[in-house]
């Protein structure tokens, strides 16, 4: 059974929790500047709906020494966001398919790993990946009969402050 982690009452010590047993909320973070929007909408509805977050990063198709440290770093860059709210989340890596399958075949493979983990909502970004961008996700769950796809705006550029001395 899969385990992750889960806030405690006890404070800010996270807690394993079974996660065969809930439904979690699923983010595709892809590397981008969209991750921490698409992880925040993402943490909202489950919080919302007191379950934990499946965070999936996107990695490149795997090679013969494949690391794990890109895929942490997709991770972390969205946990200042996402730990402060105190939603358990499940770690999760999904590498793009080496070769082409077709225009919704990654989408196909990514909702089938949420399905997995029987997640029956995705958060996406509508900018990302050619084939997870949201919007191809919500096709490909059309043809598959779910999960709900939610898809999420690029966050809006706002200029820096500049700070008088």
């Amino acid at each position: 059974m899969n385990r992750s982690l889960s806030p405690s009452p006890l404070g800010n010590t996270p807690r394993p929790v079974r996660a065969g047993l809930v439904q979690p909320v699923a983010a595709v973070l892809t590397d981008r500047a969209d991750d921490v929007a698409v992880a925040e909408a993402a943490a909202r509805i489950a919080l919302a709906r007191r379950v934990p977050l499946l965070l999936i990063a996107v990695m490149p198709p795997p090679m013969r020494r494949s690391s794990l440290a890109p895929a942490g770093a997709v991770l972390a860059r969205v946990m200042p966001k996402v730990g402060p709210l105190r939603v358990g989340y499940i770690p999760e890596v999904f590498h793009l398919p080496p070769e082409s399958g077709g225009r919704l075949a990654a989408a196909k493979e990514l909702l089938a790993l949420a399905s997995r983990h029987r997640a029956p909502e995705v958060v996406a970004s509508r900018r990302g990946p050619e084939g997870l961008d949201a919007f191809a996700l919500i096709e490909a769950a059309a043809l598959r009969g779910g999960p709900y796809v939610h898809a999420v705006a690029p966050p809006t550029w706002t200029p820096p402050r500049l700070m008088a001395h």
